[in-house]
């Protein structure tokens, strides 16, 4: 593993874009080191290498925007646990990292509806809006929740304050936006 690690290193390097990462250093991106290459480029970078549980696991713990952002690409969904999900929803940094988590390893998940309604109850900024991408996919992939459900989604919206960080309150938006749009089709798709 130590191999690909070094493999992968050398591809951030090839691929740094200086100008973006002094960008982003500037703009207060919260890691040691930033490379400044794009989502769509690490999603190349990532297709070179095999999805590993453990190397996406070592990729995350580093203090690199680019590693953490490939250890989500390079976990596997089918071995990732709703526990490393609570603990990688609390370590991220940026609204970025927690957008790729969310719609890479947790929609997926069985348990994707539980734990994001547990996150966006918690009110923590990062793990909700975690939460609410999570429901907002979930339903715009055909989901449509409980009248409970529903109901405990729209209380949380409305207790959304005007304060919040706007990337939490336009996850808020676009998802009572999603969940208008599923009531519709209540009798034909599965419950979330």
């Amino acid at each position: 593993m130590e191999e690909t690690i070094r493999d992968i290193k050398k591809e951030l390097r090839a691929n740094m874009n200086g100008v973006a990462s002094a960008q982003m250093r500037e703009g207060g991106m919260p890691h040691h080191v930033v490379w400044g290459i794009e989502l769509p480029r690490l999603r190349h970078i990532a297709s070179e290498f095999p999805r590993d549980r453990r190397l996406g696991q070592q990729l995350w713990s580093e203090n690199v925007r680019e590693s953490q952002l490939l250890g989500i690409l390079l976990t596997p969904p089918s071995e990732f646990l709703p526990e490393v999900a609570d603990i990688w929803v609390n370590e991220a940094r940026t609204p970025e990292a927690v957008s790729l988590l969310a719609m890479e390893l947790v929609v997926p998940q069985p348990w994707a509806s539980d734990i994001a309604f547990r996150w966006i109850a918690g009110k923590a900024p990062l793990p909700a809006l975690a939460g609410w991408l999570t429901v907002c996919r979930l339903l715009r992939r055909g989901g449509v929740l409980m009248p409970r459900s529903e109901a405990e989604l729209r209380d949380h919206a409305a207790a959304v304050s005007i304060d919040a960080p706007l990337f939490l309150r336009k996850a808020v938006m676009q998802t009572m936006e999603a969940l208008e749009e599923s009531v519709g089709m209540a009798d034909e798709a599965p419950t979330v």
